[in-house]
This record gives C-alpha cells, structure tokens and sequence, in this order.
C-alpha cells in the first residue's frame, strides 16, 4: 500500500511538472506571436511609405529613430530655389542668342519677383555669374553653345512677366523654364538649306545682279550653306567651317562664269555668301556696347570679325588662285 501511494504522488509530480511545462511553452508562443505581430505591422508601415523614405531612417543611440529628407523632395527643392531658377532662365536666353544686358535684367526682375532684391549678376557671352545676397556664395554657368532661338527668348521673357505678377509660382516657372529649355525649335536641314538658297538668289538681284546671276547664285548659296552645316557638325570650329563654305561658294561662282551660266562674278559671290554673313553677332555688339557691356560688345564684335574675317578669306584663296 505505501508502494502505491509513492507511485501516486510520483505521478502527480511529473503531471505538475508538465503542466508547468505547457505553461511555460503557451507564454513563449504568445510572446512569439507579438513579435511576429510587431514584424508585420513594422513591415506594413515601411511598405506604405514612398519609396527610398524607409531607407532614410536611422536610429540615434538612444534608440530614437530619425527620418532624412526624401531625396526627390530635396532635388525639387534646389531646383526652385530663386538663384538656380534666375540662372535657369539666364542660360536659356544666352544659348538663344539674346543681348547680355537683357539677360542681366531678366535674371533681375525675376529676383526681385522671388524676394531676392540685393541679388547681382555678371553677363558674358561665354558665361553666367549670379550671387542672391551678400551672405551667400556666387554660383557660375558655363555657356559653350550659342545658336539663335528668338522664340525662346521670348518664351523666357513671359515666363519672368507672369513670375513678377505672381500670375504663377516659381515652381511653376521651373517646369515651365524646363520645358522650353528641351523644346527644339530648329528647322529641318534640307528647309535651312532651300531658304539659304532662295535668299542667296534674292540678294544677288538686289545688289543688282543680273536675270542670269540668280539661277547661279541659287545654286551657290545652297551648296556654300550646305557645307556649312555639315562641316560645323563634324568639326566644331565654326571658323573652318565659314571658310570652308565660302571656298566652295566661290569655286562654284567661278565655274557657273566660266561654262557661260552667269555673268557678272562679283554679284554672284556677294549674293551667295549672305547668308554667311553674321548679322546677329553685329547687332548684339552694338547693343551691348550701347548698353556699357564693354567687355560682351568686344567679344561679340571679336567673333563676328573672325566670322568675316574667314568669309573673305575663302573667297580671297578662289580669285587669287583662279
């Protein structure tokens, strides 16, 4: 009998030893589920987060977690800030051809539009100096390619209009400057070189040029301009390129003359290298130096010259030689 009794309470032990042993598994799950019901919700609030945020975020020593500014949030901002979109606007207007001194003052007028009116601003035709404020550094654009775009200038001039009578914000404006700064205005290749062509003829019946001197003209025009082009494409010296095609529009001249085509060969040079000539570059030299730009009015003057200057020599290499 007390052999069975100790086998009781024998059994009765391990069935308590069990069962504590089943309570202790029964917490262990529970404290499992929370921190796999943590991990969820953790994952759950990282997913619906924009991308790239979760991964600003870091943590201090003291376990306090931080989140940095979204990288698109920080990109945009720069790009709206007033001295990034004056140079914006500056740029586009320069590569477009339009005068230092309204560079200058479009840059300024839209300074004073965003709050900057201590804000100053240096022109030149090769590149961009602004400052904001006297506390602030001064920020530099490099201009290397320069072309004539007139609309463009002055989709940029309304845009500075619309900015000073807060008819928009300049955010607004920055999509806007971006917009006309991808659009390609240009015409095609082959109407560039048609409309050289008829203007080459035009110009030779002005500089009264005789009916026969047109057709030669026309035909010397568009292959002086056509090699132009193509020459300023492969080789970016725009001298050699000026030089090349009023070499060929002066070979061209003298053979049309010496097969009977045309008449009178100064007519036909004169007329066929207009196009060449630079007209712009003129008129802004004389504007910037009107303007006091006497640094930009020299520099465009020094280009248009070199401009001439290669015109009159590949035409001066024909007659000498021929």
């Amino acid at each position: 009998m007390f052999s069975q009794s100790k086998n009781f309470a024998h059994d009765a032990a391990q069935a308590e030893i069990g069962a504590g042993t089943g309570s202790g598994a029964g917490v262990e799950a529970r404290i499992d589920a929370e921190s796999t019901g943590h991990e969820a919700a953790g994952s759950a609030v990282a997913g619906a987060m924009p991308p790239g945020d979760h991964e600003a975020e870091h943590s201090d020593g003291l376990g306090i977690r931080h989140t940095a500014e979204p990288q698109a949030e920080r990109s945009a901002k720069q790009a709206t800030e007033p001295a990034e979109l004056c140079l914006l606007a500056g740029k586009i207007m320069l590569q477009s051809g339009a005068e230092t001194y309204r560079v200058e003052d479009t840059m300024t007028r839209m300074g004073n539009a965003m709050g900057l009116e201590s804000s100053h601003s240096y022109v030149t035709p090769t590149g961009i100096i602004f400052q904001s404020s006297g506390s602030q550094s001064a920020k530099l654009i490099r201009i290397v390619e320069r072309t004539t775009d007139l609309q463009k200038v002055a989709e940029v001039n309304d845009v500075s209009r619309k900015l000073g009578t807060k008819e928009i914000t300049p955010h607004q404006a920055h999509l806007r400057l971006i917009d006309i700064d991808r659009a390609g205005h240009e015409y095609s290749l082959l109407l560039q070189v048609i409309t050289a062509a008829v203007a080459s003829g035009c110009f030779t019946y002005m500089f009264r040029g005789g009916a026969p001197d047109i057709l030669p003209a026309i035909l010397c025009g568009g292959a002086g301009f056509s090699t132009f082009l193509a020459l300023h494409r492969l080789i970016k010296v725009k001298f050699f390129a000026e030089f090349s095609a009023s070499f060929i529009i002066g070979l061209l001249a003298v053979i049309f003359v010496a097969l009977g085509i045309g008449q009178e060969l100064d007519k036909i040079i004169i007329g066929s290298v207009m196009p060449l000539v630079p007209g712009l570059l003129i008129t802004n030299a004389v504007r910037d130096l009107m303007a006091g730009h006497l640094v930009s009015g020299l520099s465009r003057g020094a280009e248009a010259f070199l401009t001439a200057f290669a015109i009159g020599a590949g035409i001066a290499v024909v007659v000498t030689i021929f």
